[in-house]
């Protein structure tokens, strides 16, 4: 049902920001001011997964399995890069129509 919409989206440029991108529901904070196709289909997919679990579940599932990952890999960034909300975003952020066939859930694919 999602999947038929797009959610809303309020975009903000903050040069500071230490990453790309920062999704909070509905805001994204963009260091760029012109952010890149991909990364803001990358974020729509945050955004997609925190309407899906919350706010509150998002970010206490992101901590922990961002904890998770860095026993596991014993590095913070490979941590980042494993933690399942990642994986998913990063493996179809290029993919432009990916929200448009995107299935309820799918980050369980990438746990």
């Amino acid at each position: 049902m999602l999947n038929r919409f797009r959610l809303p989206m309020i975009a903000v440029h903050v040069p500071s920001l230490w990453v790309g991108g920062l999704t909070v529901f509905p805001w994204v904070f963009f260091k760029h001011a012109k952010p890149p196709a991909w990364l803001i289909n990358h974020e729509r997919i945050h955004l997609r997964q925190q309407v899906e679990l919350g706010l509150f579940l998002f970010y206490v599932w992101y901590g922990l399995e961002f904890l998770v990952r860095w026993v596991q890999y014993g590095h913070h960034h490979q941590a980042y890069l494993n933690i399942s909300f990642e994986r998913e975003a990063y493996s179809n952020d290029k993919n432009l129509a990916y929200l448009k066939t995107r299935k309820a859930w799918r980050f369980w694919k990438y746990l």
